[in-house]
């Protein structure tokens, strides 16, 4: 894994094409959406609704531009109506999503929180990603650095990761390895599309379909 929040190489499943950008990449890099029975757009963060997909990047601009150009209705052929602050809706869940996949890793031991205890993992090999509040001190964050090989994630806020391990707040994090683990990761790197601004969504670049 790498310090822009992807997974390691590894097979990363079928590939789908955004209908905002044409670019193709794997389903797990994307944003599905479905039509429900009235017609509305509905965020699957999870991809497991029934219904045919619609993929979009994980990015703001992406997203904006598939609801500015109703390009859903394109995508579904057939009318269909979007929820108000649909990429807020996203992002929140998405943010939730990755908090909830945090919390079932320290329930499984795969996650420690704070300065000290990180650093001992960080220094023993233990952490394969480290975590750290895009609203913390800079400075306490400089002292720690991501592992080798491993992923950094910066843009959870100190509550959201204080909700991950029962706590008001948390500044410091860090995994271990496993399959709960990539998960983080992979839905982590969506969320950094709709937060940092230039996030890249892609383990690699996306190919242009015509």
């Amino acid at each position: 894994m790498g310090r822009g929040g992807h997974p390691g190489d590894r097979d990363e499943g079928p590939e789908r094409k955004c209908i905002a950008t044409g670019e193709v990449h794997p389903a797990s890099a994307l944003l599905r959406f479905v039509v429900g029975p009235e017609g509305e757009v509905v965020p699957d963060i999870a991809a497991k609704l029934p219904g045919r997909g619609i993929w979009v990047l994980p990015q703001r601009a992406a997203l904006e531009q598939a609801v500015a150009k109703n390009l859903f209705a394109r995508a579904a052929k057939q009318p269909v109506r979007l929820p108000d602050g649909l990429t807020a809706s996203v992002e929140a869940q998405l943010a939730h999503r990755v908090v909830s996949l945090i919390s079932l890793a320290r329930k499984g031991g795969q996650a420690v929180a704070g300065y000290e205890k990180v650093k001992d993992w960080l220094a023993r090999g233990n952490a394969s990603v480290l975590i750290q509040a895009s609203d913390g001190s800079e400075r306490g964050k400089s002292k720690l650095s991501t592992p080798s090989d491993g992923t950094f994630i910066g843009w959870l806020t100190a509550d959201e990761l204080g909700r991950a391990f029962g706590r008001p707040t948390t500044i410091h994090a860090a995994l271990g390895d496993g399959g709960l683990v990539r998960r983080v990761v992979e839905d982590a790197a969506r969320l950094k599309g709709l937060r940092v601004p230039g996030g890249e969504m892609g383990r690699r670049k996306g190919k242009k379909t015509r």
